[in-house]
């Protein structure tokens, strides 16, 4: 899997030591690794009930979104967003990653055993969620939501 290949290059870039970091998910993966944001990209972090419709207004008007993970039991949303986004984020609501913190992230091409996983999973072209458009989705997301809320 060429993509796959590329995927874990581009991953591992971020790593302090990406050469490890490459062997240790071709040894196990299942495995994740912990890697820094704020380098390749931030993440935006929201509850799943929000980023659940976030992706899927994301899916309709882009053809391949940024990379998009989910953690344990659903709870919380990651997206993959530019380097610096996270410092500039206003939003209320959205966990941010960026410089100084550290994301779990499983094997781009695979299950993952440790309870992260990608919804949309790394290509390797570095393709990132653009958060003008991450932040419209969320607004038309929400907006769903609170009417079904209305209506139930």
């Amino acid at each position: 899997m060429p993509g796959a290949k590329t995927a874990v290059a581009w991953l591992a870039s971020v790593a302090p030591d990406p050469e490890s970091c490459r062997r240790e998910w071709e040894r196990n993966p299942l495995g994740v690794a912990l890697l820094p944001a704020g380098k390749a990209w931030d993440v935006l972090i929201v509850p799943s009930r929000l980023g659940y419709p976030t992706l899927d207004v994301l899916s309709r008007v882009l053809d391949q979104p940024g990379p998009v993970l989910v953690d344990f039991g659903d709870a919380r949303t990651g997206f993959f967003v530019p380097a610096g986004t996270a410092s500039r984020w206003l939003g209320t609501g959205v966990r941010t990653a960026g410089l100084g913190t550290w994301i779990v992230v499983p094997y781009p091409a695979g299950q993952s055993s440790g309870g992260v996983r990608w919804l949309v999973p790394p290509d390797g072209s570095g393709t990132l969620t653009d958060p003008a458009l991450l932040e419209l989705a969320m607004h038309e997301a929400a907006a769903a939501l609170a009417v079904e809320e209305g209506e139930g």
